[in-house]
């Protein structure tokens, strides 16, 4: 069934826009019709929009449309435990997410509960229901409330997700935490030599000028550089602005991304610092998905789209096609070369012992 994307105006005026599902545009509109919603636009989302290949402009459009309809992680997190809890409770999940709707302070995610809370109420999942807002739930979150929803353990799925995030979120912290410092210096040493170009080498260029003598290259072009920076302050500030523009472009195609990730990876310090953070994220990940019961091909599937570097991403597509073929998956993810030998070590023995959560 495609996606289509939809812009309305609720019953209250406000602005809505998501993502449903559909057999026809016609059928999508119609349904947003009963809704009671006012149609500002409805067309069909590009296949690659929300997963699989993307071309670049839909990786932009992704990027654009997770930055107006994402919350934070804290949020998040602040949700799955709460909702965890009154369900928990014996509150159903229509009441659950009401009320949690009514005393949510973000307004962006005060609008997706309430459409999820509506959804409900006409007989969607809870997986479903969240299925209609990719910038806020990703694929690893619904998939866990599907197996929950499957099992009928939902309330103790939600709960392990709530752990899960909250670790997540503890890393996340750890890690900008152990970068803050090299960050800071790489900060400090760019407006470093920013100042020397604009203050002190010209002081330099004006004593040089008074000696008729054959300077090196090198100082001509530091000379040549100054000139232009102090001259043209704007333009290099447009240039700088540009530059990272060009290199998020460049981030956005899978080679830039590959590569660029790959160079992070090699930093000192840095490097070793979001290796440690991809690789919690790993095994976590892959832990409470096997816990809950998602099939081993699926699990490595949406690990895949978790760890968020294209070097590990790669190597976990290369692990998921040999065990497609036969291959045991600690050998697996042996043969990539891509693991640290602890964690093959407990994949292995969890593979032998049969209890791989």
């Amino acid at each position: 069934m495609p996606n289509f994307a939809y812009i309305v105006k609720d019953a209250k005026g406000a602005r809505v826009e998501g993502i449903m599902k559909a057999d026809t545009l016609d059928v999508a509109i119609d349904k947003l019709s009963k809704e009671g919603s006012t149609i500002i636009s409805v067309k069909a989302a590009s296949e690659g929009a929300f997963k699989g290949k993307m071309s670049l402009f839909d990786k932009l459009m992704l990027a654009i449309y997770k930055f107006r309809t994402g919350v934070s992680l804290k949020t998040l997190v602040f949700f799955t435990r709460q909702l965890s809890t009154m369900f928990s409770a014996g509150l159903t999940l229509e009441k659950a997410i009401s009320d949690l709707e009514r005393e949510e302070t973000n307004k962006k995610f005060s609008k997706v509960l309430r459409k999820i809370s509506d959804d409900i109420r006409k007989g969607y999942s809870l997986s479903e229901s969240m299925e209609q807002h990719p910038g806020v739930f990703n694929p690893l979150y619904i998939a866990l409330v599907k197996a929950g929803e499957v099992s009928g353990t939902l309330h103790t799925v939600l709960d392990e997700l709530s752990d899960y995030l909250e670790k997540i979120e503890d890393t996340r912290r750890k890690v900008m935490s152990a970068m803050a410092y090299p960050i800071f210096i790489m900060v400090f040493l760019t407006i470093v030599v920013w100042g020397m170009f604009y203050w002190i080498i010209p002081q330099f260029s004006e004593v040089y000028s008074n000696f008729d003598a054959d300077l090196p290259g090198p100082t001509l072009a530091a000379i040549a550089a100054s000139n232009f920076i102090k001259n043209n302050v704007i333009a290099t500030v447009f240039l700088a602005m540009l530059t990272v523009f060009g290199f998020f472009l460049i981030y956005l195609t899978d080679r830039g991304r590959y590569l660029m990730d790959a160079f992070i990876l090699k930093i000192p310090v840095i490097g070793q610092v979001v290796t440690n953070s991809i690789m919690s994220k790993f095994s976590r990940t892959f832990s409470i998905l096997m816990t809950a019961g998602v099939p081993i091909m699926d699990t490595m599937e949406l690990t895949e789209n978790v760890v968020q570097n294209a070097v590990v991403e790669g190597a976990v597509r290369k692990a998921r096609v040999m065990v497609k073929e036969g291959y045991g998956v600690a050998n697996a993810f042996r043969k990539t070369g891509a693991f640290p030998p602890t964690l093959l070590q407990m994949l292995s023995t969890g593979e032998e012992t049969g209890d791989m959560d």
